[in-house]
Order: C-alpha cells, then sequence, then structure tokens
C-alpha cells in the first residue's frame, strides 16, 4: 500500500540535489536461547543443515521478507485496488509482512503466547499507542479532512507494519533463529551498501545522486541509514564485548564494513547523532558484565569517529549552509533550499501548531494540511527572514514536519509523544537489562547490539517525519521485536548450548 498520497511526506529515491529545492536472579532479558554461535559453525555441512532445519522456518520466513522490507516501494510491482475515495497499492513488502505474520500465527497456534507475557510494558504502550492514533484518525476533524481516505491507508500501513513486532518473537524462539535473522540482515546491508557505493562513484543506477553525493542505494537515505545502522550495532556490540560474545561473530568484519561505510554513503547526520548516543550507552551497559579495556573503548569510539568524519565530508556544503544560517559562516544570502534550515522552520511550525493544540492536537498526519499551517506561515517567515520562500509550505507545497517527535506532537499531542518515547523506552529498556544482566554473555551480546541500534534509529526518526510503511518503520519494529523476544525467552527459562 504505497504512501506517496501520506501528507506525512516521503524520502525520495532521487530527489532534487542539495540547494536547488529538495526537501531534503533472571531479569526479563536476553537468554543464551535468543543468542548463537550457530551461524559461527556453518563450515561444516552438519551445521548448516541444523541452521535451516524444519524448526528455523519461521525464521527462515522473516529473512526471505527483508528484500522487500528493505527494498523502496518504486522497485516493487503494485496492485491497485480502489478503496473509497483512494487507491491502495498492494506491494510486495505488504505481501512479505502477512506472510511473516501469518507465520507468526502457526507459530503461536503450536506454541502459544506465553513468553509475550515477559514484555508487557511493550504491548500495553505500543497498544495504547495504536489506540491512541486511531483516536486522532476517527476524531471528527480528521473524518472531515478531504485527505481521509489517504490518510486512513496511511494508518493502516502503520498497523500493518506493527504486526512485525508481535511476530518477531514468536518466531525467533532459539539461537539458530536469532543466527539466520542477523545473518540475512548484515548480508542485506551489505549488498545495499555496495549499491550505494557504486552510486558513490558514478553509476547511475536506482536514481543515483551526483557521484561523490550522499546515494539512496535501492532504499533511499534514511532507509539505507537504518539498515547500516543494525550492521554497525552488531559489530560495535562485538568491539565492547569481544567478538566471542555475539552473535553471528564470523560476520564481524562484514558487519563493521558494511555499517560504518552504508552510514557514511547515506549521509544522514542524524544518525550520526544516535549512534554516538547509541555506542555510549551500549559501552556502560557493557561496563560491569565485559568490563572493556581502554583499547577496545579507544575503537569504539574511532568508529563513531569514521562514521561521524565521513559524513561530515559527505554532507560538508549542507552543513556549511546550516552555518551560515546560524550565523557562524559568512552571512551570504541562500540561493536554494538549504536542507537544515528548511527543517529548522518546519519544526518551528511544528512547535507553534503543538502550542495551540497541546492534549490532543490536530489529527493524524494533519499538520501537514493548509487550513492546519497557514496560520504560522508568517510568524516563521518574519522569524527566519532568510530562508528562501520555497522552504516555507503552502499550498503544493505541503512538507510535512519532518520530525517524528515534533510532528507526532502536532498531531496527537502530548499524550501521543508520551506514549511514542514509552514504547522507545520499553524496548531499550529490555535491550539494557539482557545487556546487563542476562545470564550467559551471549546473550548480552546481543541486548547491546539491539541497544545501540535502538538508539541510532531513534535519532534518524529526528529527520523524518510520520511515514508509515518505510524500511525504516521496519527496521524499528523488528528490533522492538528482538527485545521482547529476549524477554520471553529468558522468562522461559529456556537455554541452548553454545560452542
Amino acid at each position: 500500500m504505497a504512501i506517496q498520497r501520506s501528507s506525512g511526506g516521503t524520502e525520495p529515491v532521487s530527489p532534487s540535489p542539495p540547494n536547488v529545492g529538495s526537501t531534503a536472579p533472571r531479569d526479563p532479558a536476553y537468554s543464551a536461547a535468543v543468542t548463537t554461535s550457530a551461524l559461527d559453525r556453518t563450515s561444516s555441512s552438519a551445521s548448516v543443515r541444523g541452521l535451516v532445519s524444519r524448526d528455523a522456518l519461521g525464521a527462515l520466513v522473516l529473512v526471505a521478507s527483508l528484500p522487500f522490507l528493505f527494498s523502496h516501494e518504486r522497485y516493487q510491482p503494485s496492485l491497485g485496488v480502489g478503496a473509497g475515495g483512494t487507491t491502495i497499492d498492494v506491494r510486495l513488502s505488504d505481501v512479505a509482512v502477512v506472510l511473516v505474520a501469518g507465520a507468526a500465527a502457526v507459530a503461536a497456534s503450536r506454541v502459544g503466547l506465553g513468553r509475550l507475557g515477559a514484555a508487557r510494558w511493550l504491548w500495553i504502550s505500543g497498544a495504547a499507542l495504536l489506540a491512541w492514533l486511531a483516536f486522532e484518525m476517527f476524531r471528527p476533524v480528521s473524518l472531515d479532512d478531504a485527505l481521509f481516505a489517504d490518510h486512513l491507508v496511511s494508518f493502516l500501513k502503520l498497523v500493518e507494519y506493527a504486526l512485525l513486532v508481535v511476530a518477531v518473537p514468536l518466531l525467533v524462539r532459539r539461537g539458530a533463529d536469532l543466527a539466520i535473522l542477523l545473518g540475512g540482515l548484515v548480508l542485506w546491508s551489505a549488498v545495499a551498501t555496495g549499491v550505494a557505493l557504486v552510486q558513490f562513484f558514478g553509476l547511475d543506477i536506482f536514481g543515483a545522486w551526483n557521484a561523490g553525493w550522499r546515494q539512496p542505494s535501492f532504499l533511499g537515505h534514511h532507509d539505507l541509514a537504518a539498515l547500516s545502522a543494525i550492521a554497525l550495532a552488531l559489530a560495535a556490540a562485538g568491539v565492547v564485548a569481544r567478538r566471542s560474545e555475539i552473535p553471528a561473530r564470523t560476520l564481524f568484519a562484514v558487519a563493521l564494513a558494511a555499517g560504518a561505510l552504508g552510514l557514511v554513503v547515506a549521509g544522514s547526520v542524524a544518525a550520526v547523532g544516535g549512534l554516538a548516543l547509541g555506542a555510549i550507552a551500549t559501552w556502560f551497559a557493557a561496563r560491569r558484565r565485559f568490563a572493556p579495556t581502554g583499547r577496545r573503548t579507544l575503537a569504539l569510539t574511532a568508529i563513531v569517529l569514521a562514521v561521524a568524519g565521513g559524513v561530515t565530508a559527505v554532507r560538508g556544503d549542507a552543513l556549511g549552509d546550516f552555518l551560515r544560517f546560524v550565523g557562524v559562516r559568512g552571512k551570504d544570502r541562500p540561493v536554494g533550499v538549504e536542507t537544515y534550515s528548511q527543517r529548522t522552520v518546519l519544526a518551528y511550525i511544528g512547535l507553534r501548531i503543538f502550542r495551540d493544540h497541546p492534549l490532543v492536537g490536530v489529527g493524524w498526519q494533519r499538520s501537514s494540511r493548509p487550513d492546519v499551517f497557514e496560520p504560522y506561515v508568517p510568524d516563521a517567515r518574519a522569524r527566519f527572514p532568510d530562508v528562501v520562500d520555497l522552504a516555507f509550505p503552502a499550498p503544493g507545497r505541503e512538507w510535512g514536519v519532518q520530525n517524528l517527535y515534533v510532528q507526532t506532537m502536532a498531531d496527537a499531542g502530548v499524550v501521543g509523544l508520551a506514549l511514542l518515547l514509552l514504547v522507545g523506552v520499553s524496548g531499550i529498556g529490555l535491550a539494557w537489562l539482557a545487556a546487563a544482566r542476562a545470564p550467559t554473555p551471549w546473550a548480552a551480546g546481543a541486548g547491546l547490539l539491539v541497544l545501540c541500534a535502538l538508539l541510532t534509529l531513534a535519532g534518524e526518526w529526528a529527520s523524518l517525519g510520520i511515514v508509515p510503511g518505510i524500511p525504516l518503520q521496519a527496521a524499528t519494529c523488528l528490533l522492538l521485536g528482538l527485545a521482547a523476544a529476549g524477554a520471553g525467552i529468558a522468562a522461559a527459562g529456556s537455554s541452548e548450548p553454545v560452542d
């Protein structure tokens, strides 16, 4: 179901280049059964057969869905289905989610839902968030909106992808399952990074930008950053906890290269901020359990600095424009839309909307509607007189807020923001407990991975508004699901030998 008409906006694979109009005790945590060395034993054919046994069918369905969940919708065939005043475009990614949900339902019928109980706060906060957003979707002002049908499709897409959070703990129940899923994510990240690199050096495929600029691969900049963040998080966990203490340790080098290079070529400054926070949290979570040496701490710091330096080089023009915008470098008047000055303007308008509608907001994705944002545009122009006219929203230029947290405040009020943050904190809390207190070092290594990746994605969401059904949401839901899977298996007290 394509969301091209969603007022939340999308990240196009090949938007206009910069400056020419782009918009630019056991705790409920992981246990040994969630972590594995199975992927590391694949040198023997027997290990390969064990990895893809009948019990791993659910995890194999998850891995088979990754190429569709992590590909831009324009590269997937679609089937248009008329529904009311809009068209629902059913794509392969939607089929993949349905198949994953079906496999999870089969697993639930076989083994029950008992292990979901350990992550109850994640389910409670997630259900409350969806219920609140449903209220925002069906409140009178939203029902009367001319784009109600499009907004409804967007909301249903959000719910659809949320099924992945529930599916993962039902399908990832053994060490081999985790090995399969992480191995698939790392290898697909390597493919995406490889495509982005050849784009960077001038090969014009998949809507590549100019050579030497940030590139979208076959996903889009935000989505490439999200997939790369998961791969790099595996490497970061291996650095602080030692490679022998992380799942899929044989993919450490691939994860490090694909993750770091992918983040650099994606050129997301927001993801770098999240990575820095994630690395700090990963180090603190590992401190008591693994006691990272000074050498390992320096290695982790070097990874973050290398990625930050690479992104700074790729985004040098945009960052220079922003420094001029804030008065740090020169006073030349801009001649085109500058990424970060425009996002400052859009965030300002979003905050003004929130200030006037603090409790319940203005309705699902209505902050992008002209009748909502136009009253605030004159004040924004007066506050930011050096920003070009095209950067301001207007009828036909519904740029959206382009910040998940600010748009949630504007659309759903303080209640919506509180519930969104509670979902994130619940997932991060499960990962932290796994990293600090899980009964085996391997389990702690998996917790470190989820912790680092979730915080990196939390930073990335600060550069994009509410756009359901994209790879960034898929990555977020998979990580939340892994956190829930760990909690469930640990609570069940199951274990699995690790070589």
